[in-house]
């Protein structure tokens, strides 16, 4: 049973191996996991200072989110799942909990900027696409999909 609780100030090293290994995954060369890993590692502090949420099965971790608020909306910062537990429904259980406290909150929007990898998940979660962020990186053009979807009904 997939259980979602809170995360505290200890779990950040859990955190970071799960953002790495899942970011692994989509075979993205060892050099770009490299640049990408001070995004990628999470502190005590990050946990403290942001509304972070883990997904356990039988007390493993496997997967969390967590949320960065502008002065317009809430966005899903990360959401990342262990790979040997893709597929099984945990992603689908941390985005719908993610729903919910936008909706506790009262936020109607929640944006994502995702990695091309997990557009297709975010659109089986009712998310659309309203735009593109284009940048270089590691002298590649990166293209990633800016989606948002509404707390309250599909868009």
């Amino acid at each position: 049973m997939i259980t979602i609780r809170r995360a505290s100030s200890t779990d950040a090293g859990r955190l970071t191996q799960i953002a790495a290994a899942s970011k692994r995954h989509w075979g993205y060369p060892e050099n770009w996991i490299q640049l990408w890993l001070p995004e990628l590692t999470f502190s005590s502090s990050y946990i403290l200072e942001n509304e972070v949420w883990l997904a356990a099965i039988d007390e493993m971790l496997v997967g969390f989110y967590s949320f960065k608020k502008d002065s317009e909306c809430w966005w899903l910062e990360n959401l990342w799942v262990v790979p040997d537990h893709m597929g099984r429904g945990i992603g689908r259980k941390l985005f719908q909990h993610a729903l919910g406290r936008c909706r506790i909150s009262g936020e109607s929007v929640l944006k994502i900027e995702a990695d091309p990898n997990a557009q297709g998940f975010y659109e089986k979660m009712g998310a659309c696409k309203i735009g593109e962020h284009r940048y270089e990186f590691d002298g590649k053009l990166r293209v990633l999909p800016l989606m948002e979807i509404r707390t309250k009904f599909a868009c």
